[in-house]
C-alpha cells in the first residue's frame, strides 16, 4: 500500500544507466506493487495491464523493453497464415518483451516454438493479451510468459499479426516501443520512458522505507506509530 514517499538524497546513484544492469537491479530489488505505487504518486494511475494477465508460473519475473505487437482476428485460411508473426519474432532484440494486443477470437497467441525463438534471441519475456498453449513445453524452457491462461486452439485460421514495434493501447494502457515492462506474480506494469528514472529512484527509496517499517513492526511497533514515524505502509 502506498500513501507517501519521503525523498532521500543519493538514491538516484543506485539506479544503473545501462539496460543490462538496470534490468538486473529492478529484478532483484523492486517489484510491481512498489512501482505501481510510485506511478500513482506521479499521476500515472492506469499503468497496470488487466489483472487476468498472469505469469504461467508464480515465480516468473520479467523486466525488459516493450516491443509491442498488434494482432487482429481473422476468419478462415489466409494468404499469409499468422500474418507478420515471423517478422515480429525475428525482429526481437536482447532485453525486449514481446507484448501483444490480441483480437478477441479465443485462440492461442503464444506457444513452444515462439518461446524458443524469442528466448534464443535474448528477449526478456512475452506478454500476450490472450492465451498461450504448449504449456509443458514452454515451462521446460524456463522463460517468462504472461497470458490470460492456457487454451490449445490454434491461431492459424483465427488470428494474424498486423504490425509490430508500434504504439498501441492495451486495457486502456498506452504502450510505446521501449517502455519499461515489469511483470511478476502481482501483475504487469508499464513504465513510460519519460518517467522511468524518477519511478525507479522513488521505488528504491520506498523499498528502503518499507524495510525499516517492517523491522519496526516486527519489533512490536504499532502500524499507526510506524506510519507516523516513517510515512510508509
Amino acid at each position: 500500500m502506498r500513501l507517501t514517499v519521503r525523498r532521500k538524497k543519493g538514491m538516484a546513484s543506485m539506479i544503473p544507466t545501462n539496460d543490462v544492469e538496470r534490468f538486473a537491479f529492478v529484478r532483484e530489488s523492486l517489484y510491481t506493487p512498489v512501482i505501481g505505487d510510485i506511478l500513482d504518486v506521479l499521476g500515472r494511475r492506469h499503468q497496470f495491464l488487466d489483472s487476468r494477465i498472469r505469469p504461467i508460473l508464480p515465480s516468473m519475473v520479467m523486466v525488459g523493453r516493450a516491443m509491442p505487437v498488434l494482432i487482429a482476428d481473422t476468419f478462415g485460411p489466409q494468404k499469409q497464415p499468422f500474418g507478420r508473426l515471423t517478422e515480429a519474432l525475428d525482429s526481437l532484440r536482447a532485453g525486449e518483451v514481446y507484448l501483444a494486443r490480441s483480437g478477441r477470437t479465443e485462440c492461442a497467441a503464444w506457444g513452444e516454438i515462439l518461446t524458443a525463438t524469442a528466448r534464443g534471441r535474448g528477449a526478456s519475456g512475452a506478454v500476450v493479451d490472450g492465451f498461450h498453449r504448449d504449456t509443458r513445453r514452454v515451462l521446460e524452457q524456463d522463460w517468462p510468459v504472461f497470458s490470460r491462461g492456457s487454451f490449445a486452439q490454434d491461431a492459424g485460421v483465427r488470428a494474424s499479426v498486423l504490425d509490430y514495434r508500434v504504439s498501441l493501447e492495451l486495457d486502456g494502457v498506452e504502450v510505446n516501443p521501449g517502455d519499461l515492462i515489469v511483470g511478476d506474480v502481482d501483475g504487469v506494469v508499464v513504465v513510460p520512458r519519460s518517467v522511468e528514472d524518477e519511478v525507479l529512484e522513488l521505488a528504491a527509496e520506498k523499498v528502503a522505507g518499507e524495510s525499516v517499517t517492517r523491522q519496526a513492526i516486527d519489533s512490536g511497533m504499532s502500524s499507526s506509530a510506524a506510519w507516523a514515524k516513517f510515512g510508509v505502509l
